[in-house]
């Protein structure tokens, strides 16, 4: 079995989610992870299927999607790779205030330094107010008080918001 990730990016229409997947499972590929928004008013989709068909194949699947020239799909074959406790926590990182370059470099800094990971991130701008919501996994044994303090400190000199709190099993 292969994965393969594959990108949908272009003018937003109606269908793309159901000709893209119909293609894809008539091709017997399993959609095993996906992400879909609207961004600007531009779809962004990236899925990971599973399955026997080559790049090619998938590629030549979904060249219909792109006829117009709205659309762009890329595929390409990615590592299976099987995952592994980490022993680590999760985490849900809150942002927001006005918007200004490098509030999220600044911010997902701080999670990199101390080899925490970002296993999502979202954000939005509306009006002048800006909103990230990141969740994150950090290693076993991290200090997070000192992580929550540095997101803090990165924080006040951005002039912005910022909550770092551990995911609940509940939630997950």
């Amino acid at each position: 079995m292969t994965l393969h990730a594959i990108t949908v990016l272009g003018h937003d229409r109606p269908g793309i989610i159901a000709e893209t997947t119909g293609r894809l499972a008539e091709l017997g590929l399993n959609l095993e992870d996906s992400t879909m928004t609207l961004l600007r008013g531009h779809f962004a989709m990236t899925l990971v299927c599973a399955g026997d068909a080559t790049d090619a194949e998938i590629g030549a699947a979904l060249t219909p999607l792109t006829a117009d020239g709205t659309l762009t799909v890329t595929v390409r074959e990615v590592p299976v790779e099987q995952p592994g406790a980490t022993g680590g926590t999760s985490w849900v990182l809150t942002v927001h205030g006005g918007d200004r370059p490098g509030i999220v470099s600044s911010i997902v800094e701080e999670v990199a330094r101390v080899g925490g990971n970002i296993t999502d991130l979202t954000t939005r701008l509306a009006g002048d107010l800006y909103l990230l919501v990141a969740e994150i996994d950090l290693p076993a044994g991290t200090d997070t008080t000192a992580v929550d303090g540095a997101i803090q400190a990165v924080a006040t000199t951005l002039g912005v918001g910022a909550t770092l709190r551990a995911v609940e099993a509940d939630e997950l």
